[in-house]
């Protein structure tokens, strides 16, 4: 089962619409060159790359590096007792629900024998049914803080992508698809250039063609985020 509440769903969504749209200027800067609008290709063909660019960014300068700054750690399995207050586990088995194995939030101190750390809402408040759902807004760290002895851990790390399974599969398919969008930036940041307009004036059909089979390149990476979104940030 994921995790829920870790991804910025309303972040995640505004990326989307980015890149949807970047496929709507994609295909008018196309239509453009067909109908001999050169100046017009320019100006979608900016805005393409812009989308392309916006992406990126939020992807590697705002949601990555919030997941370097959060903490987690797997409590081991005769010490989860002792965490009950954080975990919340005999509710979850009363419920049918899986146990909770994981504590959560950012790290506020450290020493050679514990953590101190800011709980995230889902263990500041165990027993709250409204934990067990997705939430759409992000959920704030809390001012709760919790002990947890270093001896009574199994792991903790940032969520990096060894931290788990989920997290693994995020950064990987992520980046994955980032790299994607980048070569896609690339590719029409050369067709944006003063190269094209020359490409134009000697050949319009040319480059018109070259957009296109982009063109078909970058709806296909906007097609594996729209299966890529779902997965990740609303199951």
């Amino acid at each position: 089962m994921w995790p829920h509440g870790l991804l910025n769903v309303p972040v995640g969504t505004t990326n989307t619409a980015i890149l949807i749209l970047s496929s709507v200027t994609v295909v008018l800067a196309w239509a453009s060159l067909k109908m001999r609008r050169y100046r017009a290709y320019w100006w979608y063909m900016l805005a393409t790359i812009s989308c392309g660019v916006i992406f990126l960014t939020v992807k590697l300068a705002y949601e990555w590096p919030q997941k370097f700054e959060h903490f987690g750690a797997y409590i081991k399995p005769e010490a989860l007792g002792k965490y009950e207050k954080y975990l919340g586990n005999e509710r979850r088995v009363e419920k049918g629900l899986e146990p909770r194995i994981e504590i959560t939030g950012h790290v506020h101190s450290q020493n050679s024998k514990e953590y101190e750390v800011a709980l995230d809402p889902v263990n500041a408040e165990p027993d709250n049914p409204a934990m067990d759902r997705p939430h759409f807004f992000p959920l704030p760290v809390t001012d709760k803080i919790a002990t947890i002895e270093k001896e009574d851990v199994l792991r903790a790390t940032m969520f990096l992508p060894t931290h788990n399974t989920y997290f693994a599969s995020y950064f990987t398919i992520t980046g994955l698809h980032g790299m994607h969008v980048l070569g896609g930036v690339l590719v029409f940041i050369y067709m944006w250039l003063p190269v094209s307009k020359r490409l134009y004036q000697r050949n319009p059909e040319h480059l018109a063609n070259r957009v296109e089979v982009s063109g078909l390149f970058w709806h296909f990476v906007d097609l594996v985020w729209i299966f890529v979104f779902p997965l990740f940030y609303l199951l």
